[in-house]
């Protein structure tokens, strides 16, 4: 059945404060019916008014701003002039009275945090697709007259990162065992993904998790979001569309990428460790430097299945125009921590002032990077960071062996 031919398209309201857990409800609901009209918000007051427009669910977290969530239902089941409207409830409160106190009011199903994701699913498809129902939607077609520029420049605001290099399920199987999901083990699964490793940092840096020191590593992230937040917001991932790329051309960039990406944080964690300053950090701020690029070609990936064309040298083209504004863009708006940010800037140039050692290891790790397999390495040996370093053609020719 497609979207068209669907007898009745829901209209879900889902409004939770925190944006990693919204993003990954939007996700799950979009991958039962890609067709459903969704109302998202991120505050209880918000939710008030966009209860009027007569959702048919409505997904709510019971810590919310304003009103909360057991307000939002009590105002539910009182106004309600339909049948029951079906309100799931989600909390961070597991503990008996809580769960005793949202009971009259009859919420559809009231799941705790960190959610158990194949429960939500099952809900979902219980509340939102008939017996046998599939409903399938093809991708929106371009606006008529959109150029590349102009769709890239919109895109660049709300990219969703770059593509998947790891297979997140794999990864998820081999990091379980029968004492659940060990963390070290995960890490090791995806430690060379720059998606992965981005998303679970920025969440666990977000208004839910801010306390204590910023998390930096993909090791402290993990440890910070815990094994099943941690599972769910990897498993997500998996869910949005083009997280992989299926365009050849633009795969083969990709691999691209990602190689100059772990080349950049090996060389890294090899000069942190020989400068004695944090080696997973640099490694991580090596490994995510090009992430702009990559955001960039999954983008791309979405204008061809959109119906846009890329004609020869186009890729290249956007590459250089738009690729450092992608990654910019994506650290701000995930709000990756500064030092972080700052060691990622300096592959790409150091700045004035004085120079820390961490921000000379990623300025040469980076040239180290960039240099073609073959090239000489004389010219980065009488560069000032080799200098400042007092690395010789000796040191180098030894780092780049290693």
């Amino acid at each position: 059945m497609s979207a068209q031919d669907s007898p009745a398209v829901p209209r879900v309201l889902i409004a939770e404060a925190d944006p990693w857990t919204r993003d990954l409800l939007t996700q799950m609901l979009l991958s039962v019916r890609c067709d459903a009209h969704l109302d998202v918000c991120t505050d209880g007051q918000d939710a008030l008014q966009l209860l009027q427009r007569q959702p048919d669910l409505v997904i709510a977290a019971r810590e919310l701003p304003g009103v909360d969530g057991l307000d939002l239902l009590r105002t539910v089941r009182h106004k309600s002039q339909r049948r029951a409207t079906p309100f799931i409830l989600i909390s961070e409160r597991s503990d008996v009275a809580s769960v005793r106190e949202a009971v009259p009011l009859t919420p559809t199903a009231y799941l705790t945090k960190p959610l158990n994701l194949d429960s939500l699913r099952e809900r979902l498809h219980g509340l939102l697709l008939a017996v046998g129902q599939q409903v399938f939607c093809e991708i929106p077609a371009l606006t008529a007259g959109v150029q590349l520029e102009a769709f890239l420049e919109e895109r660049r605001q709300y990219s969703d990162g770059g593509p998947l290099m790891a297979d997140v399920q794999v990864a998820v199987k081999r990091a379980l065992n029968a004492q659940g999901l060990n963390l070290r083990q995960l890490e090791e699964e995806i430690r060379t993904d720059p998606q992965i490793t981005a998303v679970l940092i920025a969440a666990a840096n977000s208004a839910a998790h801010h306390r204590d020191a910023p998390a930096q590593t993909l090791l402290q992230a993990l440890q910070k979001l815990g094994a099943t937040q941690s599972m769910n917001l990897i498993l997500g991932l998996a869910l949005k569309r083009s997280a992989r790329l299926s365009d050849p051309e633009l795969a083969q960039y990709a691999e691209r990428f990602w190689g100059d990406s772990l080349h950049a944080a090996e060389y890294a964690r090899t000069l942190a460790r020989n400068l004695d300053v944090d080696q997973e950090r640099c490694y991580c701020a090596g490994l995510l430097h090009c992430l702009g690029d990559l955001a960039l070609l999954r983008a791309l990936q979405e204008w061809r299945l959109a119906g846009g064309v890329l004609v020869p040298g186009q890729v290249d083209k956007a590459l250089k125009e738009f690729g450092a504004a992608f990654g910019s863009a994506l650290r701000t708006r995930w709000r990756l921590p500064l030092e972080l940010r700052e060691l990622i800037a300096a592959i790409y140039q150091l700045g004035g002032g004085v120079y820390s050692r961490d921000t000379l290891a990623m300025n040469l790790a980076g040239q180290l990077a960039r240099l073609p397999a073959g090239a000489s390495l004389e010219p980065i040996a009488n560069g000032k960071t080799a200098r400042l370093l007092k690395m010789d053609l000796a040191d180098l020719t030894r780092l780049r062996r290693s």
